[in-house]
C-alpha cells in the first residue's frame, strides 16, 4: 500500500523541473496523478517518465478556455480532486528600462492569473479536507534586479495564497504556498546564454547560506507535505531556499 493511494492530484506545469519531480514523488507514493505542459514533447517524456498512474494533458495555464476545458477533464478522470499543486509558471530577465508591455502581460498571465483561474474552476470538484499549493519565490521577500515584472506577480500570487486560505476555510480547503529559492532545474540554460548561465549559478551558489542550489526532489517533498500532512497550517509561505530568504 502507498502511502497516498486514491489520491487524486493535478499538477500545472509537471512536465519538467519542480512539477515533474513531484509528479514522481506523488506516483511513486500510490497518487493518481494528471500533469499539464504545453510542448508535446515534454507531454510525451512525462507520459513515459511516469508510467500508467499519470495523465498528461496538453494545456496553456495562460488560456481560461484551456483552464475550464481542464476542469472538465478533471472531472472525468477523477471526479473529485484531492489536490492542485499550481506550479506553471516561469521568469524572464529584463531590465525596468527595457521592460514592455507585452512581457508584464506575459508575467501577470502566467504567474498570478493563471493560478487564480485553475483554482476557481477547480475549488468545485475539491471536498473537505483537500489542498491547494501554489508555487513563489523567495522574490517576494528580497528585492532582485532583473525579474520586476516577475516578481510583483508572484507577490500577487503570495498575497492570493492568504486571500484563499481565508475564503475556502468553512469548505475544509487548505491554500498554502512553497517559495523556491534556487533549485537546479534546466530554467537557467534556457534563459541565459551559457557562459553567462554559468556566472551567474556561481553567483546564487556563493551567496546562498547552504553554498548550494536545491534540488527539485527537495521541492517535492515540501509540497507533499504541504497537500497531505500539514493539516493545520493555511495560509502560509513555506521557503525552500537554503536559509537565503531567511538568514
Amino acid at each position: 500500500m502507498g502511502q497516498y493511494d486514491g489520491k487524486r492530484v493535478v499538477i500545472t506545469g509537471g512536465t519538467s523541473g519542480m512539477g515533474l519531480a513531484t509528479a514522481k514523488l506523488l506516483t511513486a507514493r500510490g497518487a493518481r496523478v494528471l500533469v499539464t505542459g504545453r510542448a508535446k514533447a515534454s507531454l510525451d517524456a512525462a507520459r513515459n517518465e511516469l508510467g500508467k498512474s499519470a495523465i498528461a494533458v496538453a494545456s496553456d495555464a495562460t488560456s481560461l478556455a484551456d483552464i475550464e476545458e481542464l476542469a472538465t477533464r478533471v472531472k472525468a478522470e477523477f471526479g473529485e480532486l484531492d489536490v492542485l499543486f499550481a506550479n506553471a509558471g516561469f521568469g524572464r530577465f529584463v531590465p525596468f528600462e527595457s521592460m514592455t508591455e507585452a512581457v508584464y502581460d506575459e508575467m501577470l498571465a502566467l504567474n498570478a492569473k493563471g493560478p487564480y483561474f485553475a483554482a476557481q474552476k477547480l475549488a468545485s470538484l475539491m471536498p473537505p479536507g483537500s489542498a491547494i499549493v501554489f508555487t513563489t519565490t523567495i522574490a517576494n521577500e528580497k528585492g532582485m534586479p532583473m525579474i520586476s515584472a516577475y516578481s510583483a506577480a508572484k507577490a500577487a500570487l503570495r498575497s492570493l495564497t492568504r486571500s484563499l486560505a481565508a475564503e475556502l476555510l468553512p469548505r475544509g480547503i487548505r491554500v498554502n504556498a512553497v517559495s523556491p529559492g534556487p533549485i537546479a532545474t534546466p530554467i537557467l540554460e534556457k534563459t541565459f546564454p551559457k557562459e553567462m548561465a554559468a556566472q551567474f549559478e556561481k553567483q546564487m551558489r556563493e551567496g546562498n547560506p547552504m553554498k548550494r542550489f536545491g534540488r527539485p526532489d527537495e521541492i517535492a517533498a515540501a509540497v507533499a507535505f504541504l497537500a497531505f500532512e500539514a493539516t493545520f497550517t493555511t495560509g502560509a509561505e513555506l521557503p525552500v531556499d537554503g536559509g537565503l530568504s531567511q538568514l
